[in-house]
């Protein structure tokens, strides 16, 4: 079975296990159902996600003139502390950054290779977990917009890892660390401007990702390299197609390539 398009993450349905689609613009893959089966991928073109245009892409799925003028690409969005809609000034749009940035916000822990602190909108829980390859998670403040979030995950990141190391995410090369516990030693690093939205209540999130085989080592496919990929489908984890061979597709990465993919 034979389909076409422009890759961009997949999307989630939280379940046991998640469950994962590639959608594409009149068709969709249930990932889930393909595993166990041999896989073809193979690089037509680009399709920047922003312009449409067949323009290499820099990054997050854009080409470079898109990426560097676009407010979906502005700093504050891989450093939230850099937002500033709250104080009515604007980076690129403020109209855009308003809508994004002033809204309720998430600090959390989560366990994917080792525990880390992170940022994402409220209702991007627990994609966000899922996109990471997060075994556990929990939240650790609740804030009304993106600034706060981000000073809080500054302060944190101290203490605590903002990194993952994919290789071990992939390969469940992890253990389990009691995050209630985690977020209570943290809870004095808070900045007092957020104090008082510290979360106590809740527990972790647990969840299940479908994998037959994980790798013991880990060879990263690039599409810009090697056109063409194929492989016995295994797992999906993260954002990343596990294959049986070891090698693993990161779908995050390749956000932006126009692809053909067979199904045996």
């Amino acid at each position: 079975m034979l389909y076409e398009g422009v890759i961009r993450k997949m999307q989630t349905e939280l379940g046991s296990p998640i469950q994962y689609f590639l959608v594409f613009e009149n068709d969709f893959i249930n990932m889930n159902q393909v595993l166990n089966r041999k896989l073809k991928i193979e690089f037509i073109k680009y399709q920047c996600l922003g312009t449409g245009k067949n323009e290499p892409i820099y990054r997050q799925g854009f080409c470079k003139s898109y990426f560097f003028e676009s407010a979906a690409a502005g700093d504050w969005i891989m450093k939230p502390e850099l937002s500033k809609a709250h104080l009515d000034i604007e980076d690129r749009d403020l109209e855009y950054e308003k809508r994004v940035q002033l809204q309720p916000h998430i600090v959390y822990l989560a366990n994917s290779s080792n525990v880390k602190v992170g940022v994402t909108r409220k209702s991007q829980v627990p994609t966000r977990w899922i996109d990471q390859g997060a075994h556990e998670a929990i939240e650790i403040v609740e804030v009304p917009n993106r600034y706060l979030a981000g000073i809080t995950e500054v302060a944190l990141k101290a203490h605590v890892s903002d990194k993952t190391s994919w290789q071990k995410m992939l390969k469940n090369d992890l253990e389990d660390v009691d995050l209630i516990e985690w977020r209570q030693k943290l809870k004095s690093y808070v900045p007092e401007e957020v104090a008082d939205y510290f979360i106590e209540s809740n527990g972790e999130t647990h969840l299940d990702f479908p994998v037959l085989q994980y790798p013991e080592k880990v060879k990263s496919v690039n599409l810009e390299k090697i056109p063409k990929h194929s492989g016995i489908l295994k797992g999906i984890k993260g954002q990343y197609l596990i294959f049986e061979d070891s090698t693993v597709f990161n779908v995050r990465a390749h956000e932006g390539y126009y692809v053909g993919i067979d199904i045996n």
